[in-house]
């Protein structure tokens, strides 16, 4: 008995220590990563508080900028926030969880907690930031996670006349349709209550920068990422352990409100210009793409022979171009 208790009490020394350790590592290097990667922009708190941080230049229509699953609003400003600015007043957000915008206010966020921003919080809470700095009829314009997001927006619009309601939707490899199937299992494991009390602390401290270097090379696939896209992008600051519980939570949960989404589609009247590329392996153009252009028939799509998720960087001119033809269909320009 003496020999039972002595081991339970080691393996609870142990275990305690480990997540001591674990738990100053991932605070060190959140804390490392906030300080080589400050905000670029401001923040607008909303009426629950919350703060939403977003960048903005240009004069112009107004262009909203969403960026994609474990990004921030810094994807946008590594090559086409400028170039943009010089024709529209572009608004970047970085999403609920990620960069430096608060949580949706009363989601649980818990080390076990398991639920995640839904399309519809997210785009409650940007929408609400846009109405703050006068935004008027944007064209919304959100890359793969940042996708579903801007489909939400339009649909919201369906509902109650806004400012604020969407003029156009660019959809840049953009999540639109149900996927067949399950998550692997990143997104299952980290997503449960399991990973977020067990898994994601020791990735958020231990995970080396050469697979977060992996990871995005895999993400431009096939194409190569741009030379210092990794350095700038800040990708340090998902690792942050509130920001990694946010992000895997929000893919994680976010099929079911797809399913409901799907529904609405059909209504959609306004100018809808997507760009996929057909190598798009982490949202597959055949599901996604190919089959919301069926419901809505104001969607235009531009299809890219060859290229993976990343078209706006590998193309940045059919990106711009789909831009000002989403511009010129509302009537913007």
């Amino acid at each position: 008995m003496r020999l039972a208790a002595r081991a339970l009490t080691f393996t609870a020394l142990a275990l305690g220590l480990g997540s001591l350790v674990t738990g100053c590592t991932a605070s060190y290097r959140a804390d490392r990563a906030e300080e080589a990667f400050p905000p670029l922009g401001q923040f607008v708190t909303l009426e629950s508080g919350a703060r939403v941080h977003y960048l903005q230049a240009g004069s112009g229509p107004d262009l909203v900028l969403i960026h994609g699953a474990g990004g921030n609003l810094r994807d946008w400003t590594f090559d086409l926030f400028d170039i943009l600015a010089q024709d529209y007043r572009v608004t970047a957000f970085d999403r609920p969880g990620l960069g430096y915008t608060d949580r949706f206010p009363g989601l649980p966020t818990g080390a076990f907690a398991t639920e995640g921003e839904s399309p519809l919080q997210q785009a409650q809470m940007l929408r609400e930031a846009s109405a703050q700095l006068g935004i008027e009829r944007p064209i919304v314009a959100g890359h793969s996670f940042g996708g579903i997001a801007a489909y939400q927006w339009a649909l919201m619009g369906l509902d109650a006349n806004s400012a604020v309601d969407a003029a156009a939707v660019v959809s840049f490899a953009g999540v639109a349709m149900p996927w067949p199937g399950e998550l692997g299992p990143y997104y299952q494991v980290n997503g449960s209550a399991f990973g977020g009390a067990v898994t994601v602390p020791i990735l958020s401290a231990f995970v080396p920068a050469s697979t977060v270097e992996e990871i995005i090379e895999n993400t431009f696939s096939p194409q190569p990422a741009p030379e210092g896209y990794a350095d700038f992008i800040g990708a340090p600051l998902t690792l942050r352990l509130d920001s990694f519980r946010a992000n895997v939570r929000q893919v994680n949960t976010l099929r079911p409100h797809v399913v409901e989404m799907e529904r609405r589609y059909p209504q959609l009247t306004l100018p809808i210009e997507i760009v996929h590329g057909t190598a798009d392996t982490t949202v597959p153009i055949d599901i996604h793409s190919d089959e919301i252009v069926k419901l809505v028939p104001t969607a235009n799509l531009t299809r890219l022979e060859g290229v993976g998720h990343m078209p706006h960087h590998v193309a940045p001119d059919v990106a711009t171009a789909a831009i000002d033809r989403a511009a010129a269909r509302a009537g913007l320009r």
